[in-house]
């Protein structure tokens, strides 16, 4: 609220005068009276603050007369609303409001004024004020064409149901446009990629093998100790379950099925979801608000063999070989676990583990991982690609990149799954 003090001298017996403009309203102006020095509890303080704000009501010949005097000023309005609320209007058909004798209005007062008028017009009277002052009037006047202005509309309530109905709806189609869109970018990937595969000079090899050591090579030491912590408590929890019926040898064999067919592949496909496919989106999208690929397109570069292919045919060299290690780390975790927990020597636990330790297994596995890579790739390129031109769009589309990833990954490992159970695998 801006305060000012007004320009103009104060009138003889009256006291200064603040002005004090609404942020809100524009045409609400608020006199307050000031009383420097002079004690407001003592008599010429008192005397000099002027006389409260009052009104009174009588009825006549079945008509309302209601009687306004004092300062209706903003130091007086809470007392004379509650006076107001009180008034018993009787069911009057018309009412004559007198404010011959108000001494000084501010807004507050002026909106009081009002709002008593309106609410009896309201209610069915015919109202009709006397006496105001002609400034006075112009403040009502303004204080209504304000109110006319910024009246209050009642809001529809919403349905709850329909809201969660259109809210779920609109998610589907989301979704379904989505996976449209997506399946339209693998298309034009599956072509691009057959067009360099017939011309093989068109392949980067420096994008790859960079794409190559950034995937694969630096991820080695966060997919090893997270896969090995991994085999460690499969193997214990293992141990605890099966020692009740004396068999904790086969941990091994379940340690071993475990880590083959589901866990390193899938683990490994995760992390790099959560590394490596962000991380495209990331790169991508900073080109793309840096306008990098549309000056690319200029040049006659096509973006989806200088972007996003080198980085797809990385991870799908990289990721298999990621599984193989990631496998590794886990059996190794679990064999020392076992082997501190359980009464069994390493030999006796590896030539175990060499039993189960199937060239089936290895393969059910390892065939998953190039298919993860292909989607971890694809999505992240594309959610890169989709960056509007504005740093919150690339972080709102690398968290999308990663969900996605992660969902179509658990969603193609339990195709596998079915796939695999139906052939006898």
């Amino acid at each position: 609220m801006n305060i000012q003090r007004d320009s103009g001298q104060a009138p003889p017996n009256r006291l200064p005068v603040t002005r004090c403009d609404s942020f809100a309203l524009p045409v609400f102006r608020i006199y307050v009276m000031r009383l420097p020095g002079i004690d407001p509890d003592s008599p010429q303080g008192k005397a000099m603050a002027g006389s409260a704000g009052w009104i009174k009501s009588a009825t006549e010949d079945d008509r309302l007369v209601l009687s306004a005097g004092g300062d209706w000023t903003v130091n007086g309005v809470g007392a004379l609303d509650r006076q107001i609320r009180a008034l018993a209007m009787n069911g009057a058909g018309s009412a004559r409001i007198d404010t011959s004798e108000i001494d000084a209005l501010d807004t507050a007062g002026a909106w009081l004024l009002y709002r008593t008028r309106r609410d009896l017009a309201a209610g069915g009277a015919s109202v009709q004020v006397d006496g105001l002052d002609p400034r006075h009037a112009a403040l009502v006047d303004l204080v209504e064409k304000a109110d006319s202005l910024h009246a209050e509309t009642e809001r529809a309530r919403p349905n709850v149901l329909l809201m969660l109905v259109n809210r779920v709806g609109r998610s589907v189609c989301a979704a379904a446009n989505e996976l449209a869109q997506l399946l339209n970018f693998f298309g034009l990937v599956i072509i691009t990629l057959g067009r360099c595969l017939k011309s093989p000079r068109r392949l980067r090899i420096v994008s790859l093998v960079n794409q190559m050591e950034q995937t694969g090579l630096n991820a080695l030491g966060i997919v090893g100790m997270l896969l090995f912590m991994i085999g460690v408590v499969l193997a214990f929890q293992s141990a605890e379950q099966l020692r009740r019926f004396a068999a904790e040898i086969f941990t091994a064999d379940g340690l071993a099925v475990l880590v083959l067919r589901e866990i390193g592949v899938l683990i490994a496909a995760i992390l790099i979801a959560g590394r490596s496919g962000s991380a495209f989106t990331a790169e991508i999208g900073m080109m793309k608000v840096n306008e990098e690929v549309d000056a690319m397109s200029t040049i006659g570069l096509n973006p989806i063999e200088v972007l996003v292919l080198p980085r797809i045919n990385a991870l799908l060299i990289t990721l298999p070989l990621l599984t193989f290690f990631a496998n590794v780390a886990a059996l190794t975790g679990g064999t020392i676990m076992a082997v501190a927990t359980l009464d069994v020597t390493y030999t006796q636990f590896i030539r175990q583990l060499a039993d189960a330790l199937t060239l089936k297994n290895l393969l059910v596995g390892m065939v998953k991982a190039p298919v993860f890579a292909f989607l971890i790739g694809m999505v992240g390129c594309y959610e890169g690609l989709k960056v509007s031109g504005s740093a919150e769009s690339i972080g709102r589309l690398t968290t999308q990149s990663v969900v996605e990833s992660i969902v179509l990954v658990i969603l193609a490992d339990a195709l596998f799954s079915i796939v695999f159970s139906t052939l006898g695998i």
